[in-house]
């Protein structure tokens, strides 16, 4: 006998409104809960639960009556803003897929994502309008395109103003079946070595993601509502599913920032009374010296996350002296597996500082022999994977890359290193990132702790790069800050890596440059770097 509930006398859409797990059905009941209270603070605009429910209401009825078959992807070409947020959750609530694209990457690359995902709707900010004009020609499928802050209308698909296109469709709530298990977002992958690939969640994965977040974060539920500061790009997985979203799942307020400015921050942090706030080594850099150049009020920060970078011990230590209040911890994750995946506790800032922390509650992480097989055991080195709730569903249109990612049952997720006997996990590096120097494989990560703190140092990235002797040789390329002169640092830099590194891991060379390549988020491209040290 197999227990199941006989449903047959229910209405399908009844059953499913009431049993299902829906990212839409989230705002709602936030906006049900606290309606005047307010959920994004953008610019000079302050939207309350209510407005920002509401306006996501009317974009899933407008996106209904365009006729798009469920599960259609949306196209997003937006900056960080409260209209960004209505239109993905009303993706969310019509049953389609909200598809931010990244609004840095170039036409070649925006062009491919867009005729790879089949898109037949894009919603882009008046500033990429222009952009969006020159794809269009090689984009037949693509019916329409609504434009946040007005355009003239473009050649051959029908054009919509945002606000005219919302405000132009029924009040009346939108009730269709979403299942569990349907597609929420369509986020593509940054390729370095190949294209970008379509990562696809399912509503109830973000759900279990967001309320991880939630409790990994400490983030307070009730009267006394926590307060989120968004620095990075909501195209990206951390801003959007690790940061803004946990904070609107229970009834926080975000407050948007559309590009970082370090005195913006501390306004900001100061104005709103900020409690949570996630920044990259860099930015937090740039934070602490206007914040000694002109003091703000920090006192309410009460967790200070950084990521996509290690931080050297004395940015670390200042983090500390300056936000006296927060705890100052790493959190990690990949778009596939929907952050955080790994974060620190309060405890491993000095317990464990170089380690990523132990993993989420809702996901199992192990450690297994590159290729697959069995998992390892404590303390043996090899490639991170996971498995749990907030695993995505697979690529989209990649079977190949599907095939290889859930070998052996876990998600492979390219990162090496290992799982100690208090179930810490530790990074060494990327796989296509370990340096073979000598027949010893060098972790580009603790020579990048090394090198980044050393006086003189703004940033830093260490590659290997062929070599006749050495197979390849450990390279570090360093920013200066201007303090000490430059053919001075790259001898400083050899001399502190020979203090402290084994000496297979002393880079053979330092190359000092103005800036270092990077993603949106502030990730650099290493291998534009290792491309530009070989010519």
């Amino acid at each position: 006998m197999v227990m199941k509930a006989d449903v047959s006398q229910v209405d399908p859409l009844e059953y499913n409104l009431a049993t299902r797990v829906n990212i839409g059905d989230s705002l709602r009941r936030m906006a049900g809960m606290f309606p005047d209270r307010v959920a994004v603070v953008d610019g000079a605009d302050r939207v309350t639960y209510a407005e920002l429910n509401d306006s996501a209401e009317h974009v899933a009825r407008a996106l209904l009556d365009l006729g798009l078959p469920a599960q259609s992807p949306v196209a997003m070409l937006m900056m960080n803003s409260w209209r960004m947020l209505a239109t993905y959750y009303g993706c969310a609530k019509s049953g389609m897929v909200a598809m931010p694209v990244n609004i840095v990457l170039t036409a070649a690359d925006q062009r491919w994502i867009l005729a790879d995902a089949q898109a037949t709707v894009i919603v882009v900010d008046a500033v990429f309008a222009p952009r969006v004009a020159a794809l269009l020609p090689d984009l037949p499928l693509v019916e329409t395109v609504i434009v946040v802050g007005g355009s003239e209308p473009f050649e051959r698909v029908r054009t919509e103003d945002w606000d005219a296109w919302t405000a132009s469709v029924s009040d009346v709530p939108v009730e269709v079946i979403v299942d569990d298990r349907d597609i929420v977002q369509c986020l593509y992958t940054s390729g370095t070595t190949s294209r970008p690939k379509g990562v696809l969640v399912s509503h109830v994965s973000l759900q279990i993601a967001l309320l991880s977040d939630v409790i990994v974060t400490r983030q307070t539920w009730g009267l006394q509502s926590p307060t989120m500061l968004v620095v990075l790009p909501m195209f990206h997985t951390t801003a959007l599913n690790t940061l803004t979203q946990p904070m609107l799942t229970v009834g926080g307020t975000a407050v948007l920032l559309p590009a970082f400015d370090p005195n913006a921050v501390l306004d900001l942090i100061e104005r709103e009374n900020v409690t949570h706030t996630m920044m990259l080594p860099m930015m937090w850099a740039a934070t602490l010296a206007a914040q000694k150049a002109k003091p703000r009020d920090v006192s309410g920060v009460t967790t200070a996350i950084y990521a996509m970078a290690p931080m050297p011990d004395e940015l670390l230590a200042a983090v500390d002296d300056t936000f006296t209040n927060a705890d100052v911890i790493l959190g990690s994750g990949q778009t596939e597996v929907v952050p955080a995946t790994v974060m620190q506790f309060p405890e491993h800032r000095h317990s464990a500082p170089n380690s990523w922390g132990s993993a989420v509650p809702t996901l199992d992480v192990g450690i297994m022999q590159p290729g697959g097989g069995e998992v390892v055991g404590i303390d043996e080195t090899g490639e991170i994977v996971y498995r749990g709730g907030n695993v995505c569903a697979g690529y989209w249109n990649n079977p190949a890359a599907n095939a290889a990612a859930f070998a052996g049952g876990w998600f492979h997720s390219g990162d090496v290193g290992h799982i100690d006997k208090d179930a810490v996990v530790w990074f060494t590096d990327r796989v296509k990132d370990i340096i073979k120097s000598g027949g010893e494989n060098v972790s580009s990560v603790i020579v990048e702790r090394v090198v980044g703190g050393v006086p003189g140092v703004a940033e830093c990235c260490v590659v290997g790069v062929p070599h006749e002797r050495w197979g390849e040789a450990v390279t570090a390329v360093v920013v200066a800050d201007g303090s000490v002169d430059p053919a001075q640092l790259a001898d400083d830099v050899i001399a502190a890596a020979k203090q402290r590194l084994a000496g297979f891991q002393v880079p053979k060379q330092v190359t000092v440059l103005p800036e270092l390549p990077k993603t949106a988020t502030g990730k650099v491209q290493k291998h534009e770097v290792r491309a530009a040290l070989r010519e």
